[in-house]
């Protein structure tokens, strides 16, 4: 896919970051669309300025369906290549379950 130029953005291994940074596009549209403000996105992310922060908001906007095929692309790619943790890891997996049960019945 061809994705549109910006100054803030750059396509890089197939994937979109934040110009001069390791931070991809997703990680800062997840943050927006979750509700955080730019400047909490600069705390989660110390590496970015804000100005690369609302560049990366602004090219998310203009550009918001492609984006949001390219995020739901990637995370349908993650789900394909990385096994359920009951599968990778069974023992944990277990574990975790009788920890969340415990858990749920100290509420009640």
């Amino acid at each position: 896919m061809i994705y549109p130029a910006s100054p803030y953005i750059e396509e890089r291994n197939g994937g979109l970051y934040v110009e001069g940074t390791r931070v991809s596009l997703d990680s800062v549209v997840i943050r927006f669309q979750e509700g955080a403000s730019p400047e909490r996105i600069v705390q989660s992310f110390p590496t970015l300025k804000l100005p690369q922060v609302y560049g990366a908001i602004a090219y998310y906007l203009e550009n918001e369906q492609m984006v949001n095929e390219y995020i739901a692309a990637g995370q349908r790619e993650l789900e394909r290549t990385v096994p359920p943790l009951s599968q990778s890891n069974p023992d944990l997996f277990a574990r975790l379950r009788v920890a969340r049960e415990k858990m749920g019945s100290k509420r009640t």
